[in-house]
């Protein structure tokens, strides 16, 4: 939306011989009422709304070869060099096997003792460490495919480190903020018009029905510190529209979602840092981009306010009044207009200060967080209908060889194997054979006798092989005997006593084979005296009876297969119910934070190396060794632990590091841009696009493959993090003309005396205000204390009031921009003097008098407009000029 700022609003006057317009209970005035453009409302500034900004600055710098130590560091600990490839590696780039190179490069193989740390890779050149790099890849090559991997590892880490080193790390972070104060009601568009001829009556209804619609959204804005704020408000307020704008571009932009203490960053040219035109070019990126951003707010604002015409049937109250206007005029006709209310928004750009920034990109910032879901993944992937894949026929009573377990009781059949398997107890298969033994004494005699005995085959079984077992005694009046088996083909003569047993099973007889059920074998006796007969019955099981058990068997297994199985897979459901109640149901505040951690444990990987112990090395083998709970993180608890001596002093080593990364970072502020899933490796593009978080921010940082991370660096820590970066301590000697330690030195100094108080000088940027200053002059020669120029000096001033003690000043303009600085009140002697801490130049107000600037706390205000949203408001106008009207 275009600036209305500006454009005068129009007051239009009746005609003079308009007469009043009477109604029914409907008094219309002649004057009319003031027009809501041209009332001069006061800006609502108590309910005014704030929306973070930056402007990210890229510098256009060519790195150095030397310092950059911590990425050289990370770069030697990626390579996982293992024994004897540096010497390898050396002799393969035609270096000593013994330079200072590879003795450094030999502390990070494996197995090697402690790497020397990154400070002695501030001296080492870039071309060097690639050179050596590619050496190192080469041999693993030719090594073979075992070493692929390997290769490629290597090959990956020259490429990271050539991609950090000859791109600027380095840029300019521009603090700003976004003002939004309601600031009264505009006339908007003609919604309505009745039109009255002279002496016209018309009749107008107004219905009310007791059903109110009406949009509200809940607000939660969570910070980081300390409190969770929710609030309601309309779904039309520009605030919260420009908030929903800003997120509905990030949903659309390459970089997928922008974290982080500031939530609406934008980017601006890169500068090389010489000139003030930088600043020029990011404050007029940010007055663009915070224009745009709120136009197209409004716009939203617009669309979601909707006036539609339609026939709507409500059930509920209704409540109708109907009101008779009449034109009392005989000659000339009048005109009652509606119009639509729009709520006016001020909207104010301010800048407040200047922050270095090191800028880094890390792979799979959301790595530690997603082992939840791989955990998730896997349970779901156990989740699925039963499958049993036991054949009958695998279910024997053989002895396997792959059975015999050492513990197991030796030969141990198969068919017991699964049941332990299954965890049933399975009955034994059917005897293979079986022998019945029916045997009788024969009644003998003269003559013939037959005598038939009679048995049965158990159920499932078959006749295998018989034998007939004949004892036999002689007549004394017959010494001829004659004995045999009815139907078999056995028959015999004797003439003796005899013990006979035939084989009728097998050949020349083959009787009775196969048979089953009841039997009736014939045993016939001519002239026999005493007579005993026996018969050996021995039968097989047959395949079905096999065949039954064998299903017996698998039944039981498959049932108790199904029973683990069911108890599994709600074990499973139930983990899987618990890990997803867990994952989602954690509060907004918690969720932001983790992220953070996530962001600051990826940043210090990338500095100090991906072998970085984020406790001291070697303290948890201490604790361990003490005995204590180092697995819930009891190890320092009251009496746990007594270090052995020189454990501690380690320990504060560490603990030095720490600090200043916590330190000279501020974190609240750190800017992520979070890279979509394809920048991860391409195995895990399917499993991490699906991944799902009902929080929408939580679950564009689990799928970012790779992520931005703009560090801002606290005020006054811009020297100290270039030497950490660049020498790898926060002491290290780095050069005094090192391009970062210049450019981190210039924007405090940029910083320092350009803001607070007088603005940079752009040419050509119009006027600019600077929101509740305090100013005053000098007119007096001042400078630094002449005792000790460390020490507070009290300086005449046209008036001091409004000043206030423990507040920075800013002594001097632009004009001198070697003199100008900044200083702190101490105290306000009298309404003509002011007590600096101290000052560092001398300034010279008897000719131009020197300003005295106290700025206000919410910094230079750089862009100013004014926004319009739709209310709920009607405006009523009567005779209004046509030409007048939009």
């Amino acid at each position: 939306m275009s600036d209305h700022a500006s454009e005068p609003s129009t007051t239009v006057d009746h005609p003079p011989s308009a007469a009043p317009v009477a109604g029914v209970g409907v008094p219309i005035p002649t004057a009319p009422p003031a027009t809501p453009g041209t009332d001069p409302s006061p800006v609502l500034v108590p309910a005014s709304r704030h929306i973070p900004k930056a402007t990210l600055v890229a510098l256009d710098i060519t790195p150095p070869s030397s310092g950059q130590a911590l990425l050289k560091h990370g770069f030697a600990h990626r390579l996982a060099l293992r024994p004897g490839e540096v010497e390898a590696a050396a002799r393969a780039a035609d270096r000593p096997p013994d330079g200072e190179l590879a003795r450094l490069l030999a502390g990070y193989e494996e197995g090697a003792a402690e790497p020397a740390g990154p400070a002695p890779f501030a001296a080492v050149p870039v071309d060097e460490l690639v050179a050596f790099g590619l050496a190192v890849a080469q041999l693993r090559r030719a090594a073979g495919e075992s070493a692929t991997a390997d290769a490629d590892r290597a090959v990956v880490a020259v490429r990271s480190l050539v991609f950090n080193t000859r791109s600027s790390r380095l840029s300019m972070l521009n603090l700003e903020r976004l003002e939004m104060a309601p600031a009264g009601i505009q006339r908007g568009e003609l919604i309505a018009t009745i039109p009255l001829a002279p002496l016209e009556e018309t009749a107008v209804t107004h219905k009310e029905w007791s059903v109110t619609s009406r949009e509200f959204t809940s607000i939660v804005t969570d910070s980081l510190e300390s409190y969770s704020e929710t609030g309601v408000t309309d779904n039309t307020e520009l605030s919260q529209s420009t908030a929903s704008q800003q997120q509905h571009s990030n949903q659309f932009n390459i970089t997928g979602t922008v974290s982080g203490g500031i939530p609406v960053i934008n980017g601006s040219a890169s500068s090389g840092f010489t000139t003030q035109d930088s600043s020029s070019t990011s404050a007029s990126e940010s007055r663009k981009h915070a224009s745009g951003l709120t136009q197209k707010a409004s716009s939203r604002a617009k669309q979601e306010h909707k006036v539609t015409i339609s026939t709507l049937t409500v059930t509920g109250t209704e409540e109708t009044t109907t009101r008779t206007v009449k034109n009392p005029s005989q000659t000339q006709a009048v005109r009652i207009d509606y119009f639509s209310l729009l709520r006016t928004w001020r909207v104010r750009l301010y800048r407040y200060g200047l922050r270095a920034a090191y800028d880094i990109v890390v792979p799979e910032p959301a790595a530690a967080i997603r082992k939840d879901y791989v955990e998730l993944a896997a349970l779901r992937a156990a989740l699925g209908p039963f499958v049993f894949n036991l054949p009958h026929d695998d279910i024997t009573d053989d002895v396997r060889p792959a059975d015999q377990v050492p513990g197991f009781p030796p030969n141990r059949k198969h068919y017991r194997v699964l049941g332990d398997l299954h965890g049933v107890q399975v009955p034994d298969p059917p005897e293979a054979t079986k022998e019945i033994f029916p045997n009788d004494n024969v009644p003998a005699g003269g003559g013939w006798h037959f005598y038939p005995m009679r048995f049965r085959i158990e159920d499932g079984y078959a006749v295998s092989a018989v034998t007939a077992e004949f004892h036999l005694g002689m007549l004394a009046d017959n010494q001829r005997m004659h004995y045999g088996v009815e139907g078999s083909g056995f028959e015999k003569d004797s003439g003796d006593p005899l013990h006979d047993a035939v084989v009728l099973s097998d050949p020349p007889y083959n009787a009775f084979k196969g048979r089953t059920g009841e039997q009736n074998v014939l045993i016939f006796l001519h002239d026999v005296g005493p007579a005993w007969v026996g018969l050996k019955i021995t039968t097989t099981r047959t395949p079905e009876l096999f065949s039954r058990w064998q299903s017996q068997v698998w039944n039981m297994l498959h049932d108790a297969a199904q029973t683990r199985y069911l108890a599994e897979q709600q074990d499973i459901a139930n983990r899987i119910s618990a890990l997803e109640d867990r994952l989602a149901g954690v509060d907004t505040l918690t969720l932001r934070r983790e992220e953070n951690d996530e962001i600051m444990k990826c940043v210090l990987r990338h500095l100090l190396g991906t072998e970085y112990e984020f406790m001291a090395p070697g303290a948890v083998d201490a604790l361990r060794a003490a005995g204590v709970d180092t697995a819930h993180g009891a190890g320092f608890a009251p009496g746990a632990l007594t270090p052995p001596d020189g454990a501690w002093a380690k320990l504060r080593r560490h603990e030095d590091l720490v600090r200043f990364v916590n330190q000279a970072v501020e974190w609240e502020n750190v800017v992520t841009f979070l890279y979509s899933y394809f920048w991860d490796a391409p195995d895990s593009w399917d499993f991490v696009r699906h991944i799902r978080h009902p929080d929408p921010t939580r679950q564009a940082f689990l799928r970012a493959g790779g992520a931005r991370i703009v560090l801002t660096i606290r005020k006054g820590w811009e020297d100290a993090w270039v030497r950490f970066c660049e020498g790898g301590f926060k002491d290290a000697d780095i050069p005094a003309d090192h391009p970062y330690l210049t450019i981190a030195q210039e924007i405090a100094a940029y910083d320092d005396h350009y803001y607070p108080g007088i603005p940079p000088a752009n040419p050509g940027r119009g006027s600019v205000r600077i929101e509740d200053t305090v100013s005053t002059e000098c007119s007096a020669v001042i400078g630094p204390n002449p005792v000790n120029p460390a020490l507070p000096v009290t300086i005449p001033v046209a008036s001091s009031r409004g000043f206030t003690p423990g507040a920075p000043v800013v002594i001097d303009s632009t004009r001198h921009p070697d003199l100008q600085e900044t200083c702190t009140v101490v105290a306000v002697p009298d309404p003509g003097r002011l007590t600096l801490d101290r000052l560092l130049h001398r300034h010279d107000g008897t000719g131009t008098p020197v300003p005295v600037v106290q700025p206000g706390e919410k910094g230079e205000l750089i862009a100013e407009w004014n926004e319009y949203t739709p209310s709920s408001g009607t405006d009523i106008q009567l005779n209004t000029n046509l030409p007048q009207m939009s």
